[in-house]
């Protein structure tokens, strides 16, 4: 006799701020969410150092903190966490299927917080130098960098956070960025500006990353002048933008030309029964806040369509 499949109510995406919350508010209706963690807990958030724009918080809390805490909340009013990653999604089918590494999932709605991922310079010796000095986390990475002289690309908040950051550990950071002027907060900008160890490079790009054991030195080029020149460094850490994390969708569900998911106001997708929130559908606000209250929101959304059925 064949196994009788298992369907749940709602299956969740990700474990990022928008995963988490969409968690506990799907607990708190006793839905019983089933939570696929995906390959890491927290999102981008749980790889930031401090934040400090969380209301609740006036001090400050750690991004891993700050995740272990959604975690335990969602959790304790029942919410399922599943530590595996979704591999396939078929949306074309009631219930949707999902498949993971170990297993298959039936869900009656589905609810999309994947996230996105750091986007990549794309120049060569970028990828070789990977671990061994090119980083795309200042939190993960920092400590190995003490004393040493690194180079941080990009000119949003992330990168100015992430600098300053560095500069508990490191000799001094240098800031590369395309253009001639910042845009990050003016609160983070002034950070940097009146940090002794930080410094600006403006209007240039990264052309190669170069070394031997470890990354030695980087090639640059003015975008004005085309003016190329070379510069010695011991880490290269790059803020430039994120791609979101959709290729499982891809062809399923409507995705806008920057590949981000595009849902209403009420963060539906085209397909009744699946839902989106926090930056798998965001490139605009990219905050823990925001991305929480997307996913309180895509929860409630589920609970009313789960209702209406």
């Amino acid at each position: 006799m064949a196994e009788e499949k298992s369907i749940e109510e709602v299956i969740i995406l990700g474990t990022g701020p928008a995963g988490l919350s969409a968690a506990l508010y799907a607990a708190r209706a006793d839905l019983k969410p089933l939570v696929l963690t995906g390959t890491e807990i927290g999102g981008q958030a749980a790889l930031t150092d401090r934040i400090e724009n969380y209301p609740g918080f006036p001090e400050g809390v750690g991004g891993n903190e700050l995740a272990e805490l959604f975690q335990k909340t969602a959790e304790r009013f029942g919410a399922r966490l599943e530590y595996d990653a979704a591999t396939e999604v078929d949306l074309s089918v009631r219930p949707f299927l999902i498949k993971t590494y170990s297993k298959e999932h039936f869900a009656k709605t589905l609810i999309l917080t994947t996230g996105a991922r750091s986007n990549k310079l794309n120049v060569p010796g970028e990828n070789e130098f990977r671990g061994r000095g090119v980083s795309y986390c200042a939190t993960c990475d920092g400590w190995f960098f003490k004393e040493k002289k690194v180079a941080v690309v990009g000119g949003g908040d992330s990168a100015l956070e992430e600098a300053i950051f560095l500069t508990r550990y490191v000799a001094s950071v240098t800031i590369i960025h395309r253009r001639d002027a910042l845009r990050a907060g003016p609160i983070l900008q002034n950070r940097a500006k009146d940090n002794p160890k930080i410094n600006f490079i403006w209007n240039t790009v990264i052309t190669s990353i170069e070394g031997k054991e470890g990354l030695e030195r980087i090639r640059l080029k003015n975008i004005e002048d085309q003016k190329e020149s070379e510069m010695l460094f011991d880490g290269v850490f790059v803020f430039i933008g994120h791609t979101p994390n959709t290729e499982l969708f891809k062809g399923q569900i409507e995705l806008d030309q920057m590949g981000y998911v595009v849902v209403d106001k009420r963060l539906r997708t085209k397909i009744p029964g699946v839902f989106a929130a926090g930056e798998v559908c965001d490139p605009n606000y990219r905050q823990v806040v925001t991305s929480a209250g997307m996913g309180a929101a895509a929860a409630i959304e589920a609970t009313r369509f789960l209702e209406n059925e």
